[in-house]
C-alpha cells in the first residue's frame, strides 16, 4: 500500500520529486483546497505552509494521519494539542527561513531610513517631494535587537558592516556568547531609550504579547524607528498607530500583523510613515526551496527510518515507552515552565536528579528543557535539537540517576542556576496525578495549576492575614493557601492559588510589607 501525502500549500517541485512513486502517492491540493474533505480520511502525511489551518475537526477526520509537516517555523496554524492527543507528529523546519527573514529586516531598515516607501508613493501621486524626504545614514546609529536567537544574530552579522552600534536584549541568553566589540547586552528599558532603530526577533507568547505598547513606545527617542519581522501582536498595533500619528516616534515597518490578512479597517493603514509588507519575511525562492526540500525529506525519513527530525510535540500514542511515562513528561515540562518564570536572569546551568524508577532520563530532560525555553524559543525545541539549543545558548545541563528516596518511589528534582542564584522545584507522580513536593528546598505539596503566588516571609504572626486582606481589597479570590513551615530556622514559604494574575501594583503592595522576603508570581 502506498503512503498518501497531502500538500495544501505551494512547495517546490524539487521537494515533491523526493517522494518515491513506488512508496508514496502525492495528492497536491495547493490550488484546490475546497476538495480536501474528499481525501482527508485517506492521507498518512500532510504538508502545509502558512496558508493552511489544520484544526481539531480536521485532525479528527484524518483517521490515518501520522505526521504533519510545516514547511517553515511557525506552527500556530496547527492544533498541536489535538495532534498530540491522537499521536500525530508535528514537524517544522525551524531555521530554513532565517537568512530570508534577516535580509528582509535589513531591507526594511534601509527603506525606512531613506524614505523609499514614501518616495515611491508620492511619485505615483505625481509629486516631487525630494526636499521633504531627507533620510538618515545608518553609520554611527544605535540598533537595538530584541531577541538574540538565530534570526537576531543573522541581523547583527549583516548590519555591522554599516558601522552601527548594536545593543541587544534577551533575558534568556548567556552574555559570554557575544563579543563585546560587536554588541552590548542591556536591559529592555535601556535598549528602548537609547536605540535609534529597534528590530524585534522574539516569539509571540504571553510574555511578549503587546511587549511594545504605548507606554514603552513613549520611552523611545522621538526620531527613532521600530521594525517587526517576527510575529504580529508583539507591537500593539493601535498603540503604534497612535504613536506615529502623534509624532512620538518617527517611523515603523511591519511585515507581520495580529490578524492576517490585515483587515481593511486596520488603524495601521491610516498611520504616518509606516512601511507595510504582507508577511514576506520568508518569501524568497531560496527559503521556499530550502524548507520544501527539508520538510519532504523529514516526512520520508519518518516513514522509512522512524526518524523524528524537528518534531515540535511529544508523539505519545505511537510510542509505547512514551505512553508509560506521559504524566512524568507533563510534570517535567510544568517544572520547567515554572522555573522559566522564577528566574530573573539568564540561565547558566540546569541540573535534574531522577530518583527511583524514573529512569527515562533523556525524554524527561527534554520535556523539562521545553518548559524552561517555552518563553524563549519559537517552536524549535524537540528530541533532535533540545540539547543543541542549550549549547547554542551556553546553558550547561547535568542529569543524574539516584536511588529511591525514603518518601517517594519516583521523584524528579530540578535546579536552575543563574549568575548569582539557584531555583529548586521537585515533583512526583501519584496514580497518574502530578504533584509539586519541593519548592526552593522546602517540603510542600500542591497540584500545579492556574495562577500562583510563591511567597517567602519572616516567621512572624499575622502575615497570612495581611496578605489575605490585600487580596480581598483587590477582589482577588484565594483558591488555596499552602504553608510550608521548615523544621530549621528558615523563612517559611507559602503557595497561594488565586483566580487571576495580579497586576504590578498589587504585587508591589504585597511585597512592600516588611515581613515579605521574596514574592514571585507564575502561571501553569
Amino acid at each position: 500500500m502506498k503512503l498518501k501525502v497531502l500538500i495544501t500549500d505551494p512547495i517546490s517541485k524539487t521537494g515533491k520529486r523526493q517522494f518515491n512513486k513506488q512508496h508514496f502517492e502525492v495528492i497536491d491540493k495547493s490550488n484546490s483546497k475546497n476538495r480536501i474533505e474528499e481525501v482527508i480520511d485517506q492521507i498518512h502525511a500532510w504538508i502545509i505552509r502558512s496558508g493552511t489551518v489544520i484544526d481539531k475537526k480536521q485532525i479528527k477526520k484524518a483517521k490515518n494521519l501520522q505526521v504533519i509537516g510545516r514547511a517553515g517555523v511557525g506552527v500556530d496554524n496547527i492544533s498541536i494539542d489535538a495532534a498530540t492527543k491522537k499521536g500525530i507528529v508535528v514537524m517544522n523546519v525551524p531555521d530554513g527561513n532565517s537568512i530570508s527573514a534577516a535580509e528582509h529586516t535589513i531591507a526594511m531598515i534601509l527603506a525606512l531610513s531613506r524614505n523609499l516607501h514614501t518616495g515611491h508613493i508620492t511619485l505615483n501621486e505625481g509629486k516631487w517631494d525630494r526636499a521633504k524626504l531627507i533620510g538618515n545614514e545608518l553609520k554611527d546609529k544605535v540598533l537595538g535587537i530584541v531577541g538574540l536567537g538565530k534570526i537576531g544574530r543573522e541581523v547583527i552579522d549583516r548590519v555591522l558592516p554599516f558601522k552601527v552600534r548594536v545593543l541587544g536584549f534577551d533575558p534568556y541568553i548567556n552574555k559570554s556568547l557575544f563579543n563585546d566589540d560587536k554588541i552590548k547586552i542591556v536591559d529592555l528599558d535601556t535598549l528602548t531609550k537609547e536605540s535609534d532603530i529597534i528590530s524585534i526577533h522574539v516569539p509571540l507568547n504571553d510574555t511578549t504579547r503587546d511587549l511594545f505598547d504605548f507606554k514603552r513606545i513613549q520611552m523611545m527617542k522621538k526620531e527613532s524607528k521600530i521594525i517587526n519581522v517576527a510575529r504580529g501582536g508583539i507591537i500593539n498595533e493601535l498603540d503604534l498607530s497612535k504613536a506615529l500619528n502623534e509624532n512620538i516616534i518617527s517611523g515603523a515597518a511591519l511585515d507581520v500583523f495580529s490578524q492576517e490578512p490585515m483587515k481593511s479597517n486596520s488603524p495601521l493603514l491610516k498611520a504616518k510613515n509606516l512601511l507595510l509588507t504582507p508577511h514576506l519575511g520568508a518569501s524568497t525562492i531560496e527559503a521556499k526551496e530550502g524548507v520544501s526540500q527539508s520538510i519532504c525529506k523529514q516526512i520520508i525519513d519518518f516513514f522509512e527510518q522512524e526518524k523524528l527530525t524537528n518534531a515540535v510535540n511529544l508523539p505519545i500514542s505511537d510510542m509505547s515507552i512514551m505512553r508509560k511515562i506521559k504524566t512524568h513528561l507533563k510534570l517535567s515540562e510544568v517544572l520547567g515552565k515554572i522555573q522559566s518564570q522564577l528566574a530573573d536572569n539568564p540561565v547558566k546551568k540546569i541540573e535534574i536528579n531522577f530518583y527511583g524508577f524514573v529512569t527515562e532520563v533523556n525524554p524527561i530532560s527534554i520535556a523539562f528543557i521545553q518548559g524552561v525555553l517555552s518563553k524563549i524559543v519559537d517552536g524549535r525545541v524537540n528530541y533532535v535539537n533540545a540539547f543543541t539549543i542549550l549549547e547554542e545558548r551556553g546553558i550547561e545541563i547535568i542529569t543524574t540517576l539516584k536511588p529511591q528516596t525514603e518518601k517517594y518511589a519516583n521523584f524528579i528534582d530540578t535546579y536552575v542556576y543563574t549568575k548569582d542564584k539557584s531555583y529548586n522545584i521537585g515533583g512526583s507522580v501519584f496514580e497518574k496525578e502530578m504533584r509539586i513536593l519541593k519548592f526552593m528546598n522546602h517540603e510542600i505539596n500542591f497540584y500545579p495549576e492556574g495562577c500562583i503566588l510563591a511567597l517567602k516571609n519572616k516567621d512572624v504572626p499575622g502575615v497570612v492575614g495581611r496578605v489575605g486582606t490585600i487580596l480581598g481589597k483587590e477582589d482577588i479570590n484565594i483558591a488555596e493557601y499552602i504553608l510550608s513551615r521548615p523544621h530549621l530556622k528558615e523563612d517559611p514559604i507559602s503557595i497561594i492559588k488565586i483566580d487571576q494574575n495580579l497586576n504590578q501594583k498589587t504585587l508591589e503592595k504585597i511585597a512592600s510589607n516588611i515581613e515579605i522576603v521574596e514574592l514571585k508570581q507564575f502561571k501553569v
